[in-house]
């Protein structure tokens, strides 16, 4: 009928603030191709990110409203009905003109920027160069844990830490925060290329960070964390997904004057912005980072700040690792379509142990 081609079955919220916001509509207006590069996908199944809370308490909203409307045009209208949701596995509906890679009844997967509507939706549109096709060798389920994490982490030590399969060999590496969604993949990728890993975590996630390849395993609760980490040699490369105070001594544990960089995902640009308006927090944020890049620097390492970035090319290389065996997805639980509101507060509980999935479809 007209109707079930002009309206799916989503979640979304129509204000920020707690679990309660969440609402079930079988009215969310499908999506449209608007782009030649554009592509839909039919949801099989989708996963929660930390974003994905902070979005809907409205965390980042100045920003991402700027970049959903830069110029400012559709003047009165407002962000809501927001569906939430970045990963996504599923099969591709339709193409724009524009698109050469894919064609309808494609597997793939993607990890959606979060200025765009999400996937906790029946289908999604994303753009042809953030979607790549579906590691072979994983289930719907499955893929749909890696896309959101894999590029952040991808960002961080790729992009914006400089390492690759050719330079990790005997590298020192210190993952912080190491058995949640972005720390268990870059264990992961690490060990693949070749990495010493050293991994903090809370001891009863110590078991599935060490399966997963990592050599030294600390118990944060265990006695002070900075007096452990002392003891052991110096460190050529930091990830840090923890932020807070660690940022204080964490740079202490880096070999000097030797190219080592700490890099860190927690930064204030979202919330300068959300507190200081767009051009005050934009400003407000180059300081920062300017400052800290500058004062470690005359220290002998490298202060960098890391962002996930959408990216179908780097989802290509992550998928050989995957069919390579060389990475796995690692599930905390799965929940049912029907179930997204129990998913949201199992994610706000904490402590999860690799990612919270949601099927889409029921039978996977």
């Amino acid at each position: 009928s007209p109707r079930a081609r002009t309206a799916m079955p989503s979640w979304v919220i129509d204000r920020y603030g707690s679990n309660e916001v969440l609402r079930f509509t079988r009215d969310m207006m499908f999506p449209i191709i608007h782009f030649p590069n554009e592509v839909i996908i039919k949801v099989h199944a989708a996963s929660l990110n930390p974003i994905d809370l902070s979005m809907r308490s409205g965390y980042g909203a100045t920003a991402l409203n700027m970049k959903r409307d830069p110029l400012k045009l559709k003047t009165g209208e407002t962000e809501f009905p927001l569906t939430l949701g970045r990963d996504v596995s599923g099969v591709v509906m339709e193409c724009g003109l524009g698109v050469s890679y894919f064609k309808p009844g494609d597997e793939v997967w993607a990890a959606i920027p979060p200025w765009k509507q999400g996937t906790l939706s029946e289908f999604v549109v994303a753009s042809g160069n953030e979607v790549s096709f579906k590691p072979k060798c994983l289930s719907h389920t499955e893929a749909a844990a890696l896309p959101y994490v894999g590029l952040t982490a991808w960002s961080a030590l790729n992009q914006v830490g400089g390492l690759n399969q050719s330079n990790c060999s005997g590298k020192r590496v210190l993952i912080l925060g190491a058995s949640g969604g972005v720390g268990t993949f870059a264990v992961q990728l690490m060990k693949a290329w070749d990495a010493h890993v050293t991994a903090v975590c809370s001891h009863d996630a110590s078991t599935l960070v060490k399966n997963l390849g990592a050599d030294d395993v600390i118990d944060y609760k265990s006695g002070n964390l900075e007096e452990q980490l002392k003891t052991l040699p110096l460190f050529d490369f930091i990830l840090d997904n923890v932020g807070g105070s660690t940022e204080k001594w964490a740079l202490d544990v880096l070999k000097k004057w030797s190219g080592a960089t700490y890099v860190t995902l927690v930064t204030p640009f979202l919330i300068n912005m959300d507190k200081l308006g767009v051009a005050d927090g934009m400003l407000q944020t180059g300081v920062t980072v300017g400052s800290k890049t500058l004062k470690h620097l005359l220290k002998g390492v490298h202060y960098r700040w890391a962002f996930f970035m959408p990216s179908g090319p780097s989802l290509d290389e992550i998928a050989e690792l995957v069919d390579s065996g060389k990475i796995q997805p690692v599930i905390d639980e799965v929940f049912s379509f029907s179930e997204v509101p129990k998913a949201f507060l199992k994610l706000e509980g904490g402590h999860a142990r690799g990612k919270t999935v949601i099927n889409v479809i029921s039978r996977q």
